[in-house]
């Protein structure tokens, strides 16, 4: 059974307030799994169950190390890889906060990267957070990248990037 309060837990030690768990993240914002484990008061077990079953994929851990693969907001800027994404990627909204982003383009706002998603059922998801009237986004990222946007891979089902001009959404 997947563990959503340890999940919750988990990102807001690896993505919001590591110095609230004496945590320290490395530039690509790793910490060792003793030190989380510690934090936390939780077995392996459980943190391995909850990087495994978590459906957003949010964690990741290898060896003795963990981190949260995206969605970070603590100061200095968790690096990624770039890559080559999808035809098209989406972003969930709120319907007020549409009409903003068509004018202005997708910004991170409180976060480090603006966060895509690869297919339209996760981006209604995502947005369905936001309010009860949604609107799903589509970016065209291969005339962003040709632009110059940089697209960075949270992982298999997000995708990352710094801003994306109104241009390149309908």
């Amino acid at each position: 059974m997947y563990d959503v309060q340890l999940s919750k837990q988990m990102s807001h030690a690896l993505r919001h307030a590591p110095w609230q768990y004496e945590l320290e993240l490395d530039e690509a914002g790793w910490t060792p799994v003793a030190d989380l484990l510690a934090a936390l008061g939780v077995s392996r077990a459980r943190l391995e169950n909850v990087v495994r079953e978590n459906p957003k994929q949010r964690f990741e851990l290898v060896e003795d190390r963990v981190r949260a693969r995206y969605g970070h907001s603590v100061p200095g800027r968790i690096v990624r890889e770039p890559g080559t994404p999808p035809a098209e990627l989406f972003h969930g909204t709120s319907t007020s906060a549409a009409e903003s982003i068509l004018l202005d383009g997708l910004r991170p706002m409180r976060r480090q990267y603006v966060h895509l998603s690869v297919t339209r059922e996760m981006a209604e998801t995502v947005g369905s957070r936001k309010g009860e009237r949604i609107r799903v986004l589509t970016v065209d990222t291969p005339a962003a990248r040709a632009a110059g946007v940089e697209f960075l891979r949270g992982n298999e089902i997000v995708w990352l990037a710094d801003h994306v001009p109104a241009k390149f959404l309908r």
